[in-house]
């Protein structure tokens, strides 16, 4: 493979040029803003989408616990999935040995430096799309806008001159892969543990908004003052 994206006649490589180029075109302060974006800036979007996709579907009123669990479950999933991806990521990239493209073709703009590992496929593209793919899983609103971001986050790899474009497409083939693929066997552990937590008073709320919990909690107390109170009737009118 790192045979073929040497050839200028590669669609592989004139894309990367095409993409690449942009960023010469661009003015220096948009490129820094694409390498704090493309490095750093689109996965913390993610982890943030996570969390708000977190705060979503707990459960509310109107809402069973087990569509609850399942649907924190599934979000669960979704940073394990992208820790799973990049871990079977490993082995490729050894097999593969791909150089980075700065390494192999002249005149790149090259926007991050340092970058001495191998090239394919791209751990950042890898691990959007799991964390896009498994917030699908769980919630489609959420996982549409993040694998819309793992998208862009492909983009700039390439704009940035760090990955060729098939780096990236791997990379979203191999996040879905794991995503979509050990999602059965993930939930199957997953929801017995979420469900375990839901019925927990100390945490509890990570399943369910904290006024079931507390509306839950009330109902015990209630009843023994409701009891007590009867008690000491009868006492009375003994």
């Amino acid at each position: 493979m790192a045979g073929l994206a040497q050839s200028g006649s590669n669609p592989d490589v004139e894309l990367l040029y095409d993409i690449n180029g942009l960023a010469k075109d661009a003015p220096r302060w948009f490129d820094r803003g694409m390498e704090f974006v493309g490095e750093f800036g689109l996965l913390l979007a993610m982890v943030l989408l996570v969390v708000w996709c977190w705060w979503t579907v707990r459960r509310r009123d109107g809402m069973s616990g087990e569509e609850a669990a399942g649907s924190v479950a599934a979000l669960v999933w979704a940073p394990l999935a992208a820790g799973v991806a990049v871990l079977v990521n490993v082995p490729i990239r050894g097999f593969v040995e791909r150089p980075r493209p700065f390494l192999q073709h002249e005149g790149l703009e090259v926007l991050v430096s340092g970058k001495t590992d191998f090239s394919f496929v791209s751990d950042h593209a890898t691990i959007a799309m799991a964390l896009g793919v498994g917030l699908f899983v769980a919630h489609r609103t959420f996982g549409l806008v993040g694998i819309g971001l793992a998208l862009v986050e492909g983009f700039c790899r390439v704009y940035m001159g760090v990955h060729y474009p098939t780096d990236v497409v791997g990379g979203f083939a191999l996040g879905t892969a794991v995503a979509l693929l050990l999602s059965p066997p993930a939930m199957a552990l997953l929801t017995p543990v979420t469900k375990a937590v839901e019925r927990s008073p100390r945490v509890g709320w990570l399943i369910r908004r904290r006024s079931l919990v507390e509306g839950r909690e009330a109902l015990i107390p209630g009843a023994r003052k409701e009891a007590t109170g009867a008690a000491e009737e009868r006492d009375l009118a003994a």
